[in-house]
């Protein structure tokens, strides 16, 4: 570091701290699973750095620095606390009807978070890197990891640090931070995912397939939205913790109990965990315009639509996504 604590005017400060919040959010979230949390976690982080500042005198990278106070908050974050889940990692498939819709706490669930607020822009590779390793399965599988395993394997293989700087992050020998790296490489391949696992590039077959879906979901088309669903698709609905597994029960429910959802309208959202997001509105019980109901994610396969993931928190989902409170008539 060049200069002194001393010298560093706060505005100066500020700069060189705020450089590294996108990648902090994205340390966070890859922690915590939410990005409201991963958003108090790096404020939490940036303010105990420049509180701290006087007292850091270069002894290390300053980038080091910052993920060593980040781990530390979420660590304390994470102390007692159960971890956040998908629907599919509770139990099993269930039949598509209303009976079996059960809501859970919001500190329950994995909540999706915008690509734009992680790799905002970049060399293309580093966004791709990004994109694949905030998949909802690779976020959700990492949950399963106790906290420090957690962090070790997010520092190693999500980000490259080598095995000497997390030991030292983490005030621990390499010998340590082998073994939990070895640890937590075992307890996601038996998840079946992996931070390797590349996220498809987006081409013209499947923007032509995403249209296709739009303009059969908005006219509620049984026999389109039939030629455009993954046999074996799934569908779940945080903070219900129903989810459905194959294209039957999810028409059969979109027919059924989800019949509410006939004439609504898709509205494209920011990529969220590098997939393909869209704001869901229903028609307004008041006869106009359509009210918020879900940010929908979807994962798609080599020629259809693979699963599909409604969030239903829009309160806060929504302004997260940019999405408009409502759409008038």
């Amino acid at each position: 570091m060049q200069r002194s604590s001393l010298t560093a005017a706060p505005s100066e400060l500020d700069l060189r701290l705020e450089q590294y919040r996108a990648e902090l959010i994205g340390y966070c979230y890859r922690m915590l699973g939410s990005p409201f949390e991963a958003e108090d976690a790096v404020q939490e982080t940036l303010l105990k750095a420049w509180r701290g500042f006087d007292r850091f005198e270069g002894r290390a990278a300053l980038r080091s620095w910052l993920y060593r106070i980040a781990t530390n908050v979420c660590l304390d974050m994470l102390d007692g606390r159960a971890r956040r889940a998908r629907p599919m990692d509770l139990g099993p498939a269930r039949a598509p009807v209303a009976a079996n819709l059960n809501t859970l706490p919001e500190a329950t669930w994995i909540q999706p978070i915008p690509d734009s607020l992680l790799a905002p822009e970049g060399d293309p590779a580093e966004v791709a890197v990004t994109r694949d390793t905030i998949r909802l399965a690779f976020v959700a599988a990492l949950q399963h990891l106790p906290p420090r395993q957690r962090a070790v394997l997010i520092l190693c293989e999500v980000l490259r640090w080598k095995a000497k700087e997390v030991a030292e992050l983490l005030d621990t020998s390499v010998a340590s931070v082998n073994s939990a790296l070895q640890r937590a490489r075992v307890t996601l391949q038996a998840s079946g995912v992996s931070s390797s696992d590349p996220m498809p590039p987006m081409d013209d077959r499947q923007r032509e397939l995403l249209a296709r879906y739009v303009a059969a979901f908005e006219r509620y088309d049984l026999e389109a939205l039939t030629t455009l669903i993954q046999e074996d698709a799934r569908q779940s609905m945080p903070p219900y913790d129903l989810w459905l597994q194959g294209r039957e029960d999810i028409l059969t429910w979109w027919f059924g109990p989800g019949i509410t959802c006939r004439g609504s309208k898709l509205v494209p959202a920011v990529t969220a965990n590098g997939s393909v997001a869209f704001g869901h509105y229903r028609p307004s019980s008041s006869g106009s315009g359509h009210d918020p109901w879900a940010v929908m994610v979807l994962e798609l396969g080599s020629d259809r639509i693979a699963e599909f993931t409604f969030f239903l928190d829009t309160e806060r989902l929504f302004p997260l996504f940019g999405l408009p409170p409502r759409l008038e008539s």
